[in-house]
């Protein structure tokens, strides 16, 4: 039997949401919590785009707010694999946010989310290997094996 392999092209996913006044907070800017929900949602459609199993999120690295989201701004989610283990896959989600009247873009925040891949059984389940296709999939690729060696050292370190 061969195993499994899928580029990162084949689960990368764009996601656009209105920001209505229903998600803002008191200062009139839409909650940071809203937006990590739409990119916790993004990055599960790229997680089962790849694996052909349902996820659940495990964590959350390196969430970075640069701007903050406005009512009235269209906001994009872009979610590509950097990453995969046996049945865990690390999806970086980048957000940007555009005024519909003048057209100005800003990025507003990246985010790193851990999603493991569950069985009929809900148990973890093994994933296909990822296709690095271009340099910029090399350079994330890279990054994304840093910051897992650093989660890992943190863990053995609480463990111990």
């Amino acid at each position: 039997m061969t195993e499994k392999i899928k580029p990162v092209s084949d689960s990368t996913v764009k996601m656009n949401s209105l920001m209505n006044p229903s998600q803002a907070n008191l200062f009139g800017k839409v909650h940071g919590g809203n937006i990590l929900k739409l990119a916790d949602e993004v990055a599960y459609v790229c997680g089962c785009k790849h694996s052909g199993f349902p996820c659940v999120t495990a964590s959350i690295d390196r969430v970075d707010f640069y701007h903050s989201v406005n009512i009235g701004d269209l906001v994009t989610f872009e979610a590509s694999l950097n990453l995969v283990g046996r049945t865990s896959m690390e999806i970086g989600v980048k957000v940007t946010a555009e005024n519909l009247l003048t057209g100005a873009k800003v990025h507003t925040n990246s985010c790193y989310f851990t999603m493991v891949a569950l069985d009929t059984s809900g148990k973890p389940t093994e994933v296909p290997r990822l296709k690095l296709e271009n340099e910029e999939d090399e350079r994330r690729n890279k990054e994304a094996q840093y910051r897992r060696q650093q989660r890992l050292d943190q863990r053995f370190k609480k463990n111990n």
